[in-house]
């Protein structure tokens, strides 16, 4: 395990200077914002396309896969529900307490480094994740917020669901990129290149921004914080690990990958849909904070399971 720590330490360093760069009022919270958004629309979807154009769909669509990862998901997703409504919370709480137990930051952190430790084959099972975590989940706290708000599902909660997913870059990215591979479109050199360029920027941009973004977070309920860490951090992927290797068979080195993007923290995203919806936002920034901190640990160890079976 030490060896795989020392590997994942700098990517945690990188995380570090962000924060303490956010921390001390060098990094603002506007030039946070500013950073994250080239990441997200420039910078991590060159490196999404640039990855997506060298495989095919065949590649990386396993349903045995798909369904490993969805059915652990769910599990853990509904315990988190269930202890949610035990508390007595309303509806859209508990649907933001099950995001964090099963959402991980697999976009700004689990593609650069799962992608560099476990080697570029690992891209296609980590985008399945991406996925599953962006079309179902995504999808599914929106309609369950707003369902419960009010008090049905509108046609137009679904066609904004539709539209998000549309908007989405990962998603565009990712889908393009699957494209130009299906139709064997050849990318000229300097397009290449540029990707390349560009995409390079994603991991450091990515680890910096998510740094500088817990510098903002608060570690407020940190006795729901700790549980819905220990959702995300333990929980998830030894259900994803049941689920992969017993369950439904996946290949090793696929069911490996998945495995170790359950064990990636809480994503951002959760925070940007909590605070949009007015749910639960300090509670999300602390798991997020909590969960973050913890996985410099608990990453490295579930990652060092994952190479030596």
């Amino acid at each position: 395990m030490l060896a795989i720590f020392l590997q994942t330490l700098p990517f945690f360093a990188v995380i570090g200077l962000g924060y303490g760069s956010g921390r001390t009022g060098f990094f603002s919270a506007e030039a946070t914002a500013y950073l994250t958004k080239f990441v997200f629309y420039f910078a991590l979807s060159a490196m999404l396309f640039r990855f997506s154009a060298n495989l095919s769909l065949a590649d990386i669509l396993d349903w045995s896969f798909v369904g490993a990862y969805l059915a652990a998901s769910l599990v853990v997703y509904l315990i988190a529900t269930l202890v949610a409504f035990i508390r007595r919370l309303p509806v859209a709480e508990a649907a933001v307490e099950a995001q964090c137990a099963v959402i991980g930051n697999v976009g700004f952190l689990g593609i650069p480094m799962l992608a560099l430790l476990l080697g570029e084959a690992a891209v296609g099972p980590v985008m399945m994740v991406l996925a599953v975590d962006l079309i179902v989940f995504g999808s599914l706290i929106v309609v369950l917020i707003t369902g419960s708000r009010d008090g049905r599902l509108r046609p137009a909660v679904l066609a904004t669901v539709g539209l998000g997913l549309l908007k989405n870059p990962m998603i565009v990215s990712i889908c393009l990129g699957l494209v130009v591979s299906s139709l064997a479109l050849p990318i000229p050199a300097p397009v290449n290149d540029f990707l390349a360029l560009l995409g390079g920027a994603a991991t450091p941009g990515a680890l910096f921004a998510i740094g500088a973004s817990l510098a903002t977070k608060s570690a407020e309920r940190v006795s729901v914080a700790g549980w819905l860490s220990f959702c995300k951090l333990v929980l998830h992927p030894a259900a994803v690990a049941v689920a992969a290797l017993y369950l439904f068979k996946v290949e090793p080195y696929a069911a490996g990958v998945m495995i170790a993007a359950a064990a990636l923290p809480v994503a951002g995203n959760v925070y940007i849909l909590a605070q949009h919806y007015g749910v639960a936002p300090a509670r999300v920034s602390a798991s997020i904070l909590i969960s973050t901190a913890a996985s410099i640990l608990t990453l490295s160890g579930v990652i060092a399971w994952v190479t030596s079976t």
